[in-house]
């Protein structure tokens, strides 16, 4: 069963439904994983997408902070979430087709800006929860699984506009990094964007702080699509909608997609 997969941090969908009805007709992917959807799940604009096919939806919900949802064309089973760290947000949620693939939508914290876990209590969740999924990984390894979402880590050096700049910012240090690799050993999982385009900058988030984002390209690749290895071989088509990022008051990410062949 071949599918196209998206994920993408909207920043509020209920403020920018109008963008994923955009994706949706202009990029028809058969799931769409969004995260920081900043709402519960009743007042999640849901009508909107299912008039436009997307009738399978698994989301967990949040008052003005957090929240993951799966939109989908094909059918979806809820099979449940997980409270890394302890911390009470809505920052999972996974779903199963029925082919038997289960998709994971990760929202993971950002970190704040200070990245010292002794002096920033969010940093430390931040690390925290990156360790809680590697544990979880280790006890429960997964197969004939894909992960995506907003990691809020770049990992490699050509993640990042400037690897040397960033090594002590939030996102890019060493200790994030490896954080994030001990979590995808444990699981097996293989970055499918890298094994698709292998080289190069790669970059899904720009901030908004910048006057022309476009033009300084100071961006950062937060955003991500893993696959076990038993299905990794199966991926294949992977792009970032870098275009996204100028639409009409876009989100700062833009989505990353991944096609399946299974």
């Amino acid at each position: 069963m071949p599918f196209m997969l998206a994920t993408w941090n909207i920043n509020s969908v209920r403020l920018r439904a109008g963008l994923v009805e955009r994706l949706l007709k202009e990029e028809a992917p058969d799931v769409l994983c969004l995260q920081e959807c900043k709402s519960p799940v009743e007042k999640l604009p849901l009508d909107q997408f299912r008039a436009l096919g997307y009738h399978h939806i698994v989301a967990r919900g949040q008052k003005g902070y957090n929240g993951v949802a799966i939109l989908s064309k094909l059918p979806i089973t809820d099979v449940g979430d997980k409270d890394f760290a302890g911390l009470g947000h809505a920052r999972h949620v996974a779903a199963r087709l029925e082919n038997g693939v289960t998709v994971h939508n990760f929202y993971v914290p950002a970190g704040g800006d200070v990245p010292d876990r002794e002096v920033n209590v969010k940093f430390g969740q931040k690390l925290d929860y990156l360790s809680e999924m590697r544990d979880w990984f280790h006890a429960e390894r997964p197969e004939k699984a894909i992960l995506v979402g907003d990691l809020n880590i770049a990992p490699r050096e050509d993640d990042v506009w400037n690897h040397k700049q960033l090594l002590k910012i939030v996102s890019h240090t060493p200790v994030e990094v490896d954080h994030l690799g001990a979590a995808q050993d444990a699981g097996g999982w293989v970055d499918i964007t890298r094994q698709d385009i292998p080289s190069g900058q790669l970059y899904s988030w720009w901030s908004y702080r910048a006057a022309d984002w476009d033009a300084a390209d100071k961006g950062r690749r937060l955003d991500h699509v893993w696959a076990t290895k038993d299905i990794a071989n199966a991926g294949h088509s992977s792009r970032i909608l870098r275009l996204a990022r100028g639409w009409l008051q876009p989100s700062d990410h833009v989505p990353v997609f991944a096609s399946f062949d299974l």
